[in-house]
């Protein structure tokens, strides 16, 4: 029973920190998209190309992002080719962040991309055996 207890405390010492990340990771999702819009809104030397990119650099993103990064998504690479398309959505955005005149920011919210995604894909991978046999099980 005490070894049970001192096992529950762990996980849930470490579930906070876990999803935590996991909704700092979604705000920078959503910050990328916001940033690629705006970039694109005002990189456009007319309307027209500028409605073409505040709308279409977003939606370019969300497409790649549905299809190869999501956790449910219908083409998923191995980790190295998720991790591409997290850079160049991710990094698309702190780029964007740079091409609209904010060199700080840019560098600032490139440095959080970097860590959040190292941490978030260091929490998501199995430590022990038992975890990798119950992750095995959840995924039947």
């Amino acid at each position: 029973m005490a070894g049970e207890r001192e096992r529950g405390s762990a996980i849930i010492d470490e579930r906070p920190w876990y999803v935590a990340n996991e909704l700092l990771a979604l705000l920078i999702e959503f910050a990328a998209l916001g940033l690629l819009c705006w970039w694109g809104f005002a990189t456009g030397g007319n309307v027209g190309l500028s409605i073409l990119l505040g709308l279409g650099t977003p939606a370019l993103a969300i497409a790649l992002w549905w299809l190869f990064a999501a956790p449910a998504a219908k083409m998923r690479p191995a980790l190295p080719g998720v991790l591409l398309v997290k850079a160049l959505v991710l990094g698309g955005g702190a780029a964007a962040l740079y091409g609209v005149g904010h060199l700080s920011a840019a560098v600032v919210t490139a440095v959080v991309i970097v860590a959040n995604t190292t941490v978030a894909e260091v929490f998501r991978r199995p430590t022990t055996v038992g975890d990798e046999q119950a992750c095995g099980a959840e995924g039947q």
